[in-house]
């Protein structure tokens, strides 16, 4: 009922997508996850030897399964990050309540537009990190080597991602706290309250401009170390509220 006069009619994709774009992007890790356990078991031998007398030469080494599928897992973390970075615009657009920039005096105080500035880097170095290295094969060993996967390229770019799509939620998770504050005196869900309430813990509310590289810092430990899964959970219990559906036990599997 408070918000039954909003002028706004349609949330923007980055708000109202969000189960679609992040449920692809957990579906290709859920890929690679099938794929990975797939060659741990997997015999990667060359040649396989069957037995004292027979041995076989043959391709199982070769890193194309994995490669293609870190190269997918890179995109799909890439985009993560860059639907995140559109919600920190969003914040910092300025809503009725909500200031431009997230602080009073914008003239003077930048507010948080330096931390999107970074999110938006952020964002922009996974694009080019999202080239895939499976498509760059190279001949090596005078030529007997002449496909050759890239995989551990792969892997190091998907690294290199999921470390600044960290930094990203980060930046996300404190806007969304700044904001959050404009809102009072409506209420948010009792999760909601108890992860912010959280954030408070840590990182104050910014009246003016100060150096934010400590509470990203703060922020990253918190997505990192799963800290807002455990509040909500435990918040969860308190408040004695169900969030299971006939699919819970499948989407807990991954």
């Amino acid at each position: 009922e408070d918000h039954i006069d909003c002028e706004r009619v349609q949330d923007p994709y980055s708000l109202r997508c969000i189960p679609q774009v992040h449920g692809a992007s957990r579906n290709s890790w859920l890929h690679l996850k099938e794929l990975l356990e797939i060659e741990l078991n997997a015999v990667t031998d060359n040649p396989v030897i069957l037995d004292d007398n027979l041995a076989i030469s043959g391709g199982n080494f070769h890193g194309q399964p994995l490669a293609m599928a870190l190269d997918y897992a890179c995109v799909a973390a890439s985009e993560i990050g860059n639907i995140s970075d559109r919600r920190i615009y969003l914040a910092l657009k300025g809503n009725p309540g909500v200031p431009k920039l997230l602080m009073e005096d914008t003239g003077i105080n930048s507010g948080y537009m330096i931390l999107q500035y970074t999110s938006a880097a952020l964002a922009s170095e996974n694009k080019s990190l999202c080239f895939p290295s499976s498509a760059d094969s190279i001949p090596t060993s005078l030529g007997q080597e002449d496909h050759v996967s890239m995989g551990s390229i792969s892997a190091r770019k998907a690294l290199q991602v999921l470390e600044n799509v960290e930094k990203i939620l980060a930046i996300e998770l404190l806007t969304a706290a700044q904001a959050f504050e404009y809102r009072k005196p409506l209420k948010s869900g009792k999760l909601l309250e108890q992860v912010h309430k959280a954030v408070r813990q840590r990182v104050k509310f910014a009246e003016k401009d100060r150096v934010f590289s400590e509470d990203i810092e703060k922020g990253i430990l918190m997505i990192r170390n799963k800290v807002i899964i455990h509040i909500v959970e435990e918040a969860r219990e308190q408040a004695k509220l169900s969030i299971s559906t006939p699919f819970t036990e499948e989407f807990e599997t991954y």
